[in-house]
C-alpha cells in the first residue's frame, strides 16, 4: 500500500504536489528526503490528525461516509457510493467535498476505487457518522436478524415505548450505551432489545461479544433503518450557518471602537501608574494577589476581569516586569515586586494610536488566558493574574479563530457570541471542541480593547488582523511589510487630535478637551490632580499640586505663565492667589543633614515648628534662634513637616535650594514573550517551488542509489546486505582510468554540493586536472565531477 501511495504522489505534476504541501504544510517540516518519505509522513497519525483539524463539519461527514461505504473484502469505496449515501444534499456539493479530501490525500486512488488513509481510523471515532459496526462483526444472531429486512422492521415496530426511546437515542449516535442490571425500569427495555438481538452486548474494549458485558452496541444496519427520515448520515449542512446578525454602519462601529481604544490605553496607563506609586508584591506561587488586583481595578475604574486583562497585556507587551526590594521585617531578605519597566516611559511618550497598537498586538500573541483569572484550577485553588496557572499554549490560536470568524462576515455584522460559536463549531469541529472558553474570552477581550465596536470588527482592526504578504523580492519573508503601520494610520484618522491647551474654571478645575499632547500631559501630572478621564479629562489644582510643582523647580512666575499660555479661558484670580500664597510659604523652611537641620530667617516660624506636637518624633533641638537640628534623615524631616502643613525646601552645603523631581522606580526591561506559531507557515511562491524541486531531486537520487551496485552503496554509507568492504579512493581512480581507456560505463558514487550522496551511471571521457568528465547517455549531457568528491566507482555489469 505504501508503494502505491508513494507512486500516486510521484505521478502528480509539480502544481498538484505544491498544492498538497500548501494544504498540509506540516509534511515538509523538515523537508523529507524523497517522495517515499513524504508518503510515509502523509499517512502518519500526527499529520492526518492535523489535517482533519482544519476540515469543516460537512467534509468530515463525507469522510465518514467514505469509511462507512468501504467494501468488507477490499476496504475500497467509490465516489458514487459516497454520493448515494449522502442523501438530502446536492450531488455537486458532495463531489466538491470528496475533491477536498482527495487533494489532501485523505482519500486516494481512482474515483471507482478510493482508499481511505489508514491513519484516519486511528485518529477519529470508531463509529463513523455515529453508526455502529456491522451486525455480522458483532453477533451472528444480530446478523441473521438484519439479513431479513422485513423481520427487522417488524421487530423495531414491536419495540415497547421505552425500548424505542433507547433505539432513537442510540441511532442519533454514538451507538454505544451502558447496560445496568440494577436500574429497574430502565434496564427492562434494554434487556428486551438485547433478547431480540437488536442490541448486542460488547466488552469495554468494544471488540469481542460478552454475555455479561456492561456495554451494548446498536448494529449499523439497525441505525440506518432508524435514520430513514433524517438520512443515513443524519442532518447534513454543506454550507456554514451564517449568523442572523444586525449589520451596523461602519462609521458608527469605528467611532465606538476608537472611543474604546482611548479608554483601553487610559486604563492600562492607570494600572501601571498605580503600580509605580505602590508596587505589588509577587505571591510565593507566582502572580498578583487578589487584594492588589482589586486595588488596581479601582484605580483604573474597571472590574476585576478588565483589570486582569490589562495587567496581562501590559506584561506581555513588556511594559510591566519584576524587580526586587528589601524586606523591612527581615534584614538582608529580598522580595519580588511588580513594577513598570523602562519601556513604559517610551510607550507613554508615543501617540495614542501607537500605544493602542502595542497593546493590541501583545493581546493577539500572548499565551495567557485572562478569562481564567478568578476561577479555580483542578485543585480548587484560585487562579491569580500573572500566575503560571493562566498559561494556555492554544490561547493565541483560539483568539485568532474567534476574530477571523467575525471578520469574515459582512462588514459591520454584529452577531451574538452564541451564533459565532456555532459558526466556529461548523468550520472546524475537531478544533473548536474544548475551546469555547477561549473563544468567549477572545470576544470579551476584543470588545474591551476596542478591536470590535458595537459587536463588529472595526476597519483599523481588520488591518491589524491581516497577515503581511511576502513579496517576490523577499521570498524568505524576512522583512514583511509593517501591517500595524496601516492600522496606526487608520486609527489616527478616527481619534481626536491631541490638544495643547486647557480650560481653567473658576472652581480651580482644569478641563482638557481631548487627549493631551505628551508635553501637556507631563505638565498636568505635576501641577494638577486628576479627577476624571475620558474624551475630555478633568483635573483640579490644589495647594498640594502647586507645592509639588514648586518642589520640582517651577517658580510662581513660571506657573502663572504656564497657565496663561495653556488656558483658552481667563485664568481666575483664585488660582493666582493660590499660587502666590503657596509660593510665599514655599521655601520658608530649609533643611539639611546633620542628621538634619532646619533653619529659617523667621524666628516665629522656628518657634511654631518647635512647639508643634505632631513633630515630637523628630526630636528637634534649637541650637540658634533661627536653626533647629534633628537626628532624623532629611527625607523623613521633610516628609513630617509637609504632613504637618509646612512647606520646607531642602538645601545643599552651600545653602542653595535643592529642587528635584521624585525618581520613578522601574523594573528591568524585559523582552516580550512571543507566542509560537500555531502550526507551520504556509508555503507559496519561490519557497514552495524550491521545496518541490528538492523533493524531486531527492527522489531521483534515492531511486538511482537503489539501482547502484552494492559496492557503491556501501561506499556511500548505505545499508547493504552482507559484508562489503568500502572501496578505497585509489581503487576508484584506477577503475575510472581503465573506463576512460575502454570507453566503458561505470557507476560513480559522489557527494554533491548540498552534501547529499548520489550515484550516476556515466561513460568517462577524460580524467585530468582534478576533474572527471563523463557522458550521461540517458540525459544526453556531459557531467563534471571533482575527484575529491567521488566516493566509489564500479564498472557496469
Amino acid at each position: 500500500m505504501a508503494t502505491t501511495f508513494a507512486d500516486q504522489l510521484r505521478s502528480l505534476p509539480d502544481e498538484a504536489l505544491g498544492g498538497l504541501l500548501q494544504l498540509r504544510p506540516d509534511l515538509v517540516v523538515p523537508v523529507p528526503a524523497d517522495i517515499s518519505a513524504l508518503a510515509v509522513r502523509a499517512q502518519s497519525r500526527g499529520s492526518v490528525a492535523r489535517c482533519l483539524d482544519g476540515l469543516d463539519e460537512f467534509t468530515l461527514t463525507i469522510l465518514d461516509a467514505a469509511r462507512v461505504t468501504r467494501a468488507a473484502d477490499t476496504a475500497l469505496t467509490s465516489v458514487d457510493a459516497i454520493v448515494a449515501l449522502a442523501t438530502g444534499v446536492a450531488e455537486e456539493d458532495v463531489r466538491v467535498a470528496v475533491d477536498r479530501l482527495r487533494v489532501r490525500f485523505l482519500l486516494h486512488g481512482p474515483p471507482e476505487a478510493l482508499q481511505v488513509v489508514s491513519a484516519v481510523d486511528e485518529v477519529t471515532s470508531p463509529y463513523p457518522a455515529g453508526l455502529g459496526r456491522p451486525a455480522d462483526y458483532l453477533d451472528p444472531y444480530a446478523a441473521t436478524l438484519v439479513a431479513d429486512r422485513a423481520r427487522l422492521r417488524r421487530t423495531v415496530l414491536a419495540a415497547p415505548p421505552g425500548a424505542r426511546a433507547v433505539l432513537d437515542r442510540l441511532a442519533a449516535g454514538p451507538p454505544v450505551g451502558s447496560l445496568n442490571r440494577n436500574a429497574g425500569e430502565v434496564a427492562e427495555p434494554i434487556r428486551w432489545l438485547v433478547d431480540e438481538h437488536v442490541l448486542v452486548p460488547i466488552s469495554e474494549a468494544g471488540r469481542a461479544p460478552r454475555a455479561d458485558g456492561e456495554l451494548v452496541e446498536l448494529p449499523r444496519e439497525v441505525g440506518l433503518l432508524l435514520r430513514r427520515d433524517s438520512g443515513p448520515l443524519g442532518a447534513l449542512r454543506p454550507f456554514p450557518p451564517i449568523p442572523d446578525a444586525t449589520v451596523r454602519d461602519m462609521k458608527a462601529v469605528d467611532s465606538a471602537g476608537a472611543g474604546q481604544t482611548m479608554e483601553a490605553v487610559r486604563a492600562a496607563e492607570a494600572v501601571l501608574e498605580a503600580l509605580a506609586a505602590e508596587p505589588a508584591p509577587m505571591l510565593k506561587t507566582g502572580g498578583l494577589g487578589v487584594r492588589d488586583l482589586k486595588r488596581l481595578a479601582k484605580a483604573a475604574g474597571l472590574d476585576e476581569a478588565g483589570a486582569a486583562l490589562m495587567i496581562e497585556v501590559a506584561y506581555t507587551a513588556g511594559l510591566l516586569g519584576e524587580s526586587e526590594t528589601s524586606v523591612h521585617r527581615a534584614p538582608g531578605a529580598v522580595q519580588d515586586i511588580f513594577l513598570p519597566t523602562g519601556a513604559y516611559d517610551l510607550w507613554r511618550a508615543a501617540g495614542m494610536a501607537h500605544r493602542w497598537t502595542a497593546l493590541a498586538r501583545a493581546w493577539l500573541i500572548m499565551t495567557r488566558q485572562p478569562g481564567l483569572v478568578g476561577k479555580r484550577d483542578e485543585r480548587d485553588r484560585p487562579i491569580n493574574a500573572l500566575a503560571p496557572d493562566a498559561e494556555r499554549a492554544g490561547a493565541p490560536q483560539a483568539r485568532r479563530e474567534a476574530l477571523d470568524a467575525l471578520a469574515e462576515l459582512e462588514p459591520g455584522a454584529a452577531p451574538t457570541v452564541d451564533d459565532l460559536l456555532a459558526l466556529l463549531s461548523w468550520q472546524a469541529p475537531r478544533r473548536a471542541r474544548g475551546r469555547e472558553l477561549g473563544h468567549r474570552d477572545g470576544y470579551a477581550g476584543a470588545a474591551l480593547l476596542g478591536i470590535t465596536g458595537l459587536g463588529a470588527v472595526t476597519s483599523y482592526a481588520r488591518l491589524l488582523l491581516t497577515d503581511p504578504e511576502v513579496t517576490e523580492s523577499d521570498p524568505l519573508g524576512l522583512h514583511p511589510e509593517e501591517t500595524p503601520a496601516d492600522a496606526v494610520r487608520a486609527l489616527d484618522v478616527l481619534l481626536p487630535a491631541p490638544v495643547d491647551h486647557i480650560l481653567v474654571q473658576a472652581d480651580l478645575t482644569v478641563i482638557v478637551p481631548g487627549p493631551p499632547e505628551p508635553e501637556l500631559a507631563g505638565e498636568l501630572d505635576v501641577i494638577a490632580e486628576p479627577e476624571s478621564v475620558g474624551g475630555a479629562s478633568v483635573f483640579r489644582v490644589t495647594p498640594a499640586s502647586v507645592r509639588r510643582a514648586l518642589d520640582v523647580g517651577y517658580t510662581a512666575t513660571e506657573l502663572h505663565a504656564l497657565f496663561r499660555r495653556r488656558s483658552r479661558t481667563p485664568v481666575p484670580q483664585t488660582l493666582e492667589y493660590l499660587i502666590d500664597d503657596t509660593a510665599r510659604k514655599h521655601g520658608g523652611l530649609r533643611s539639611g543633614s546633620a542628621g538634619s537641620y532646619l533653619r529659617s530667617d523667621d524666628e516665629a516660624l522656628i518657634a511654631e515648628v518647635l512647639s508643634e506636637k505632631r513633630l515630637i518624633t523628630l526630636d528637634l533641638r534649637r541650637i540658634a534662634p533661627t536653626v533647629l537640628v534633628s537626628p532624623r534623615p532629611v527625607a523623613r524631616l521633610l516628609g513630617a513637616l509637609r504632613e504637618a502643613g509646612f512647606a520646607p525646601v531642602a538645601e545643599d552645603a552651600g545653602g542653595a535650594a535643592v529642587l528635584t523631581r521624585p525618581k520613578a522606580r522601574r523594573a528591568p526591561s524585559r523582552t516580550p514573550r512571543i507566542a509560537e506559531p500555531a502550526g507551520p507557515p504556509t508555503l507559496f511562491g519561490p519557497r514552495l517551488a524550491g521545496v518541490v524541486e528538492q523533493l524531486r531531486r531527492g527522489d531521483v537520487a534515492t531511486r538511482a542509489a537503489r539501482r547502484a551496485p552494492v559496492t557503491v552503496r556501501a561506499a556511500q554509507g548505505q545499508a547493504v546486505p552482507g559484508l562489503t568492504a568500502v572501496q578505497q579512493h585509489s581503487q576508484a581512480m584506477a577503475v575510472l582510468q581503465q573506463a576512460v581507456r575502454d570507453r566503458a560505463k561505470v557507476w560513480v558514487g559522489y557527494v554533491d554540493s548540498h552534501g547529499a550522496t548520489l550515484s550516476r551511471l556515466v561513460r568517462p571521457v577524460s580524467l585530468s586536472a582534478g576533474y572527471l568528465r563523463a557522458e550521461d547517455e540517458r540525459g544526453e549531457s556531459l557531467h563534471t565531477f571533482a575527484l575529491h568528491r567521488i566516493t566509489a566507482a564500479v564498472t557496469e555489469e
